[in-house]
């Protein structure tokens, strides 16, 4: 790392650290303003104006995570050896580029087969667009505030994300019913364009000199703390899928309602208690967290009424608020500095994975035991995760003992 960049670290006050952080992080709030924006509007959109089947529209949603996916592990080279601002700026193009195609699926209604042709690219480029710009933005924010404030920018960058979906989501809805889905297209263009204009324009930050890990070796390292995100994340993944077509099931009003109540606490806990990490510790935090989340899950399962339903929701924010940063601030401190954007990329691509295969399990699970089945599904999940976190917590206590010996 260059001298002034190390002076600069060393000066940063706590209220200079925070600024930088929401300065870079604002391009992954921008990222899911892009995903947020239709994620309540194409389920419906695919199953009761194109008339294909759940499955197929849990299949639009997560399709853009195949991109993420395949992609996440690149953003993170990308960002190791190129700089993050590189590709902050692809991923701001890409999103950009993302738009353009939803305005033509948009336009290309009346055609079925075209339009979700068209969809599905869109959402593809979409999910590029997204690693791109999340794992830089959280690796510029890590190498700017300096490695100390590691938990801090993933937290921030978890508020911008939930924060965008909170807003992005009731929005979009509105806006779909005002003027279509190609509206959602032409505002995804302008808010890429204008946020890849502002990173062209922000200074990068060195890039990390020393040795590269093989993929392999980082994959290793990261992939229980990984797996352990992906179960907790079933959580946010069938709700943000599966919850518009749960509330018509059932015809109740507000679906996009809980999607906000998710977002609301969501980022009160990240801003009220993202320091509980650094004080108890990381997997202490997720054990906490993760159990929260069952109970949320319960309640959604169980739900008899909207408001039980927008309770469980609420719980499940509240709960799945810290579970990213507490798992992925352990996972972190599994490399080196030079290798964090590949471990970043890594350990978020299980959330991809989470996505991705959520989408049409949870479809066919639906389609065989009704929709309130697939939130005992998430339920599941979220245990499992729990265990796994657990015995995570155990062999890393073990470990301590066996150095002090």
């Amino acid at each position: 790392m260059s001298e002034s960049a190390l002076d600069q670290r060393q000066s940063a006050t706590p209220q200079t650290s925070t600024w930088q952080i929401i300065g870079y992080v604002y391009f992954t709030f921008v990222c899911y303003m892009s995903i947020g924006l239709p994620l309540a509007v194409l389920p419906p959109y695919v199953h009761l104006k194109m008339g294909y089947s759940a499955m197929l529209a849990g299949l639009v949603v997560s399709t853009q995570y195949i991109a993420t996916l395949a992609s996440r592990p690149w953003a993170g080279r990308i960002s190791d050896r190129m700089g993050a601002k590189v590709a902050v700026e692809w991923g701001m193009a890409a999103c950009t580029m993302s738009g353009v195609l939803l305005v033509a699926a948009g336009l290309l209604l009346s055609i079925h087969w075209l339009g979700f042709t068209v969809l599905i690219l869109s959402r593809l480029t979409l999910g590029i667009g997204e690693s791109l710009g999340s794992t830089g933005s959280t690796l510029w924010g890590i190498t700017a505030a300096g490695p100390e404030n590691t938990a801090r920018v993933i937290g921030f960058n978890g508020v911008s994300t939930y924060g965008a979906m909170a807003i992005a989501a009731p929005l979009g809805v509105v806006i779909d019913q005002l003027w279509g889905l190609w509206s959602l297209g032409a505002l995804t263009i302008l808010i890429g364009a204008v946020s890849l204009l502002m990173a062209s324009r922000k200074a990068s930050v060195p890039v990390m000199p020393g040795e590269h890990l093989p993929f392999a070796n980082v994959m290793g390292k990261v992939a229980p703390h990984g797996m352990a995100l992906a179960l907790g994340g079933v959580c946010y993944s069938v709700l943000a899928t599966f919850i518009t077509l749960f509330y018509a099931s059932r015809h109740w009003p507000g679906a996009a309602l809980c999607l906000t109540s998710f977002g609301v606490a969501f980022i009160l806990v990240r801003l009220l208690f993202i320091q509980t990490i650094e004080r108890f510790g990381g997997f202490q935090m997720a054990i906490v967290s993760l159990s929260i989340v069952a109970v949320g899950m319960f309640l959604l399962w169980q739900a008899v009424h909207p408001s039980m339903a927008l309770t469980g929701a609420f719980f499940a924010g509240f709960g799945f608020s810290l579970v990213f940063p507490a798992i992925g601030v352990e996972a972190v401190k599994r490399v080196t500095e030079q290798n964090r954007g590949t471990a970043l990329g890594v350990y978020t691509a299980f959330s991809d994975v989470s996505f991705f295969l959520v989408g049409p399990v949870a479809g066919a699970i639906i389609g065989a035991f009704g929709y309130a089945s697939v939130f005992l599904f998430a339920l599941l999940s979220v245990l499992s995760s729990l265990g796994i976190v657990i015995v995570l917590r155990h062999n890393d206590v073990k470990l301590e003992q066996k150095n002090r010996i």
